[in-house]
C-alpha cells in the first residue's frame, strides 16, 4: 500500500503504543511520508527514550499498562528538554472525559483508532507547521540538545526531578482537590515511596509541606486580589471552613486572613 500525501518536511516521530498490530498501519503511513520513527511500547521508557532522541513530535496511546498515556504526557511536559515537543494522543472510542485529560496534561490532539493514514499524516504535518512556526521551546530550550549516556543512578536521579515536578504541577493545578498520596504517585507513573523520596530530594519538602505552603500562598493572592469571602477562599484552596483555614494562615503568616485582606487593601490604597 502506498500513501500519496507527503508533508512539507520530513521530521522525527516518535510512536509510543503497546498495540502491535494497529502499529502496521500507522508506521508504513509514516515511512511512506517519509519520516524517520522511533518506537516504544512503554510509557515510561519512551519517555526516558524522548529525553535522549530529542523527536519532533510524538504520537502516545493514550492506555499503556500499568503507566498510561496520560501519566507519561506529565513527565514529558515536566521536563524541560521535553515540555516543547507537541504530543499527539492515540486512542480507541475516547469518552468526552478523556480527550479533555489529555489536553489539560499538554496534549495537542487525539487520533482516534483505527487509523486513516491520510488524516494521521494531515494532522502531524500541522502540528508540526504550527511547532516549528511558534516556537522557542520553553525555559530557554531553543534546541534542546541530546542528553548524554549517563550512568544508571544519574538516569534515576533525572526521573526523579521529572517525577516531583509532575506533582507540582498536579498539585498547583487543583489545590482544592489535592488527590491522596497513592493516587498523586499513580498519576505520576510511580509508587508512594518512590514519590515521597523524590519530591523531598528535589523540594526540600515532603508533598504535605508543599501542598500546605501552595494553598496558603494562593490564600494570600486570593484575600489581596479578590473580592471573596474568608469561607469562599477557604473552599477554593481546599480547606473544610473558614476556622480552620483562619487558624492555619495566622500560624503560617501571623495574622488572620481579615487582617491581612485590611492590610493589603491600605497598602494598595496608599500605594
Amino acid at each position: 500500500m502506498s500513501y500519496w500525501f507527503q508533508s512539507s518536511e520530513p521530521a522525527h516521530i516518535m510512536v509510543i503504543d503497546d498495540s502491535v498490530e494497529e502499529l502496521q498501519v500507522l508506521l508504513a503511513a509514516l515511512r511512506g511520508a517519509g519520516h524517520r520513527i522511533s518506537l516504544d511500547f512503554d510509557a515510561l521508557g519512551g519517555y526516558r527514550r524522548a529525553a535522549v532522541l530529542q523527536p519532533d513530535l510524538i504520537l502516545l496511546d493514550a492506555h499503556l499498562g500499568a503507566t498510561s498515556g496520560f501519566e507519561a504526557c506529565r513527565l514529558l511536559k515536566a521536563d524541560h528538554t521535553t515540555a516543547h515537543i507537541p504530543v499527539i494522543f492515540l486512542t480507541a472510542g475516547a469518552t468526552l472525559e478523556e480527550r479533555l485529560t489529555g489536553l489539560r496534561e499538554g496534549g495537542v490532539d487525539y487520533i482516534l483508532k483505527p487509523f486513516e493514514p491520510e488524516e494521521v499524516l494531515v494532522r502531524i504535518s500541522v502540528h508540526l507547521a504550527l511547532a516549528r512556526r511558534g516556537a522557542q521551546p520553553p525555559d530557554g530550550v531553543a534546541e534542546a540538545p541530546r542528553r548524554p549516556l549517563e550512568s544508571e543512578d544519574e538516569a534515576r536521579h533525572d526521573l526523579d526531578r521529572v517525577i516531583a515536578r509532575a506533582a507540582q504541577r498536579l498539585i498547583e493545578s487543583d489545590l482544592a482537590n489535592i488527590p491522596p498520596l497513592p493516587a498523586l504517585a499513580a498519576r505520576v507513573g510511580t509508587h508512594e515511596k518512590r514519590l515521597t523520596r523524590a519530591f523531598r530530594a528535589h523540594t526540600g519538602r515532603t508533598v504535605l509541606e508543599f501542598a500546605r505552603e501552595e494553598r496558603l500562598s494562593r490564600a494570600q493572592h486570593l484575600l489581596a486580589q479578590t473580592p471573596l469571602s474568608i469561607d469562599d477562599v477557604a473552599h477554593a484552596i481546599g480547606f473544610s471552613g473558614a476556622a480552620n483555614f483562619t487558624t492555619a494562615f495566622k500560624e503560617r503568616f501571623g495574622s488572620t486572613p481579615a487582617a491581612y485582606r485590611r492590610l493589603s487593601r491600605d497598602c494598595t490604597c496608599g500605594a
